[in-house]
């Protein structure tokens, strides 16, 4: 967890929200199965899934909670201001005062949702908050008296109403704003001297049939929301895990299984795009590596040490690369091919010199090959040029198979570039 995360019975929030992470672990996976996998009514988030629900939620639910407070504010003034006008100035000035308590609680409630904190200090400001400003509406028609009395707890009710409907706030803040709403509305009637205290209660009473479903309301609101959360956050793990799988498939269908190595679809892939790329090297060179006897050392040593060998010389030839651009492929059976860009002739033929001595160096067992008791390597090189060579991708391999198989005529175990056919091959 972030240093700067403030941690309050065991549950965190962070200093800046963060996104939901792309893999979740299992035990979060399985916890989020069992709740979809329960009756909705049921569904109950704690530890870790509160904490990304609170995360994910936190923006949405700050803006909510500010903008809220800004109307409550404007609505305040607008209603005075209109009282001032319509009504007699001995009748506004009761109302002053109290009104007056409104807009500073609304004010430092929005300044404490513009930043995330603990969540029970989010509770502290917003069950404080709007009980003041709750506080400040009963007092404007208690002040005044006469037809405002009532008016203004009935209006009372209806904010606390409003309020535990739109924000998206857990349960036991909405059940502790009904509860102080009503408290206030029956503190304030028992004091009525317009009606009898039946009357007070009974009105109460009736009111918090209303207040009850709008709890019942903001209660199956909170649990449709984690539901939907929940939705997200197994849609997301299965994403990733689908994801996974088809870079795990595009991965085995361009690599070889045996040697690691890219095989041909990906080599012959990897040569047209660098052939295609404008602004890629000039000059390319192609190797076109076989291992000598091959066959012979099936035969004598078995598949398994044939297998064996593969690995070992795709090991080497990987190894006598110049960096990632360098590329080499199993391109069938005992052969492979390597790609150059950027390499003249000198170059290539200089890599397939390296190539051709180090699995000669390796000395991998071959004891019936006709070149000498070890593994041995044929290497074809052929190269090309921008501006001076038209050839194309499969003209390039062409040269490079044919150059191998002057490198087979003469002898085995060497290198040979393509044209160099009255000249000696190089060792």
């Amino acid at each position: 967890m972030d240093a700067k995360q403030t941690k309050t019975d065991g549950k965190s929030v962070g200093a800046h929200p963060r996104k939901l992470p792309q893999r979740l672990s299992a035990e979060i996976i399985e916890e989020v199965e069992r709740q979809l996998g329960g009756r909705t009514r049921d569904i109950r988030l704690n530890g870790e899934l509160a904490y990304l629900f609170r995360e994910r939620s936190w923006p949405q639910a700050s803006k909510i909670i500010r903008a809220w407070m800004a109307w409550v504010i404007v609505l305040d003034v607008l209603a005075l201001g209109l009282n001032a006008i319509l009504l007699p100035i001995e009748t506004v000035e009761p109302m002053l005062l109290p009104a007056a308590i409104l807009p500073p609680a609304a004010i430092v409630t929005e300044i404490a949702f513009r930043k995330p904190l603990a969540p029970w200090q989010h509770g502290v400001f917003l069950l404080s908050g709007v009980f003041l400003i709750l506080l400040s509406v009963a007092l404007v028609g208690v002040n005044t008296g006469g037809e405002f009395y009532e008016r203004h707890l009935t209006i009372m009710l209806f904010v606390a109403v409003t309020a535990i409907v739109i924000f998206p706030m857990p349960l036991s803040w909405a059940i502790a704003m009904a509860a102080y709403a009503l408290g206030i509305y029956l503190t304030f009637q028992l004091r009525n001297p317009d009606i009898a205290v039946g009357s007070a209660i009974a009105g109460t009473l009736f009111f918090t049939g209303g207040v009850a479903a709008t709890v019942v309301a903001r209660r199956t609101a909170i649990i449709l929301a984690q539901k939907t959360f929940l939705l997200e956050l197994r849609d997301r793990n299965r994403l990733a895990d689908l994801t996974d799988a088809n870079t795990r498939l595009e991965l085995l269908a361009r690599t070889d299984p045996l040697t690691g190595v890219a095989n041909r679809r990906s080599m012959m892939d990897a040569l047209q795009r660098c052939w295609k790329d404008e602004q890629g090297a000039n000059a390319i060179a192609m190797l076109m590596c076989d291992v000598d006897d091959f066959k012979r050392l099936n035969d004598n040593l078995g598949h398994a040490e044939g297998d064996r060998c593969l690995v070992k010389v795709a090991g080497i030839i990987q190894s006598s690369m110049r960096d990632e651009q360098d590329q080499v492929a199993r391109y069938g059976g005992e052969e492979f091919l390597v790609l150059l860009p950027g390499a003249d002739d000198r170059i290539a033929r200089s890599i397939a010199a390296t190539i051709r001595s180090r699995v000669e160096a390796a000395s991998l067992p071959n004891p019936t090959s006709r070149v000498m008791p070890y593994i041995t390597v044929s290497i074809g090189v052929a190269t090309a040029s921008r501006d001076g060579d038209r050839a194309s991708a499969e003209d390039l391999q062409r040269r490079a198979d044919a150059a191998l198989y002057l490198a087979k005529e003469k002898g085995r175990n060497c290198v040979v570039s393509y044209g160099d056919k009255n000249d000696q091959a190089m060792k």
